[in-house]
């Protein structure tokens, strides 16, 4: 049975959800603050973490806790389910590492869609380890790099810092290079269902991973309004 971490501060809305997600057949821990869910989650890692952003007082304490995980877990899927519908919310979220962001207007059904088709993706990457040199061994050196069992990229040999949802972002812009993708084709290519502003926020994410390793990084072209183009440079 699949392990869900839920911190919501609100307790009806925190024990409706939790019911929720046991009928689906998950097993849910429920939290009401970030302080207990991180000392919970440093002990025994969930399958996946489901996180409010205000919490309590504190008006971004769930972005604070995403952030905190990070620093000790950088794989365990991250959902924010939160009523912050702010643009600037959802890239501050996706920017700290979560791998999907969901309002509270959403159906419950859609949410658990979600949470399943996450789980789906990360199954083989739970069952693989995790390396930092790409496996490129007696094949010709390439700037860009992906491993399609362990879900993980490496821009010039270094590894990059990508949630499951960017890899296969990624995955879709370089699978089409020099090929425009759509925002829909984005979507379907990682298996989730978002608004545009969202993909937005991911590729921002995507871009900033690879300028940490190169400055001059500029391979991915946006066609506003439209959606994205993989460039591969001349050299």
């Amino acid at each position: 049975m699949k392990t869900i971490g839920y911190v919501e501060d609100n307790d009806a809305i925190r024990e409706n959800y939790a019911e929720c997600f046991t009928e689906a057949g998950f097993q849910v821990t429920a939290f009401a603050d970030a302080e207990s869910a991180l000392a919970a989650f440093k002990a025994a890692m969930p399958d996946l973490l489901l996180l409010d952003i205000g919490l309590g007082h504190q008006r971004d304490a769930g972005l604070q806790l995403c952030l905190e995980i990070r620093k000790f877990n950088d794989r365990v899927p991250i959902i924010f389910l939160t009523s912050h519908d702010k643009d600037y919310e959802k890239i501050s979220g996706l920017r700290l590492g979560a791998d999907d962001y969901i309002t509270k207007d959403a159906d419950v059904d859609y949410v658990i869609v979600r949470i399943e088709t996450l789980m789906r993706r990360i199954q083989a990457l739970q069952n693989a380890s995790a390396v930092e040199a790409p496996p490129t061994a007696g094949e010709p050196a390439k700037e860009l790099v992906l491993d399609h069992n362990t879900y993980q990229a490496w821009w010039q040999g270094t590894l990059l810092e990508l949630s499951l949802t960017q890899f296969w972002i990624l995955d879709e812009l370089q699978k089409g290079a020099g090929q425009l993708c759509s925002h829909n084709a984005l979507m379907k290519a990682a298996n989730i269902v978002v608004e545009p502003n969202t993909i937005v926020a991911h590729v921002k994410s995507i871009r900033s991973s690879f300028k940490k390793v190169d400055a001059d990084f500029d391979n991915i072209r946006t066609v506003r309004g439209v959606g994205y183009q993989w460039l591969e440079k001349s050299h």
